[in-house]
């Protein structure tokens, strides 16, 4: 699972937030414990521990005092609000510059993802 090049601790993190965003966890559900993750993935505990807290500094999760980590309310709507603006700011944006030097006018582009979006749509 963790073979990407960032540390298994912000892999671990951003695996968790998709989980959220895809919902295949939700509100209020529970997640693994840190000594579940390390026992399943053959990892440090601290590790596992490491990403939690940054969730939890994220308000992603939310620490249950001898009961363990949960997906904090809001967390869904926090986290597609930020990944919408990395969106746009990130991948859109120099999209639209580059457009812009090619000549490809608002309404081309317009045309494009609408008929991108719609089959995107009806998959």
């Amino acid at each position: 699972m963790f073979d990407g090049r960032d540390p298994i601790y912000l892999q671990i993190a951003e695996a968790i937030r998709g989980e959220i965003l895809t919902g295949a966890l939700r509100e209020g559900d529970q997640v693994m414990s840190t000594t579940q993750y390390a026992t399943t993935y053959r990892i440090n505990p601290a590790t596992a521990a490491k990403a939690f807290a940054e969730l939890v500094a994220e308000d992603v999760l939310v620490k249950q005092r001898g009961v363990g980590m949960f997906v904090a309310e809001g967390a869904t709507g926090r986290l597609r609000a930020s990944r919408r603006d990395a969106f746009f700011d990130d991948r859109l944006a120099p999209v639209v510059r580059e457009a812009a030097a090619l000549g490809i006018t608002a309404a081309e582009l317009t045309a494009y993802l609408h008929t991108h979006l719609d089959q995107e749509e009806d998959r």
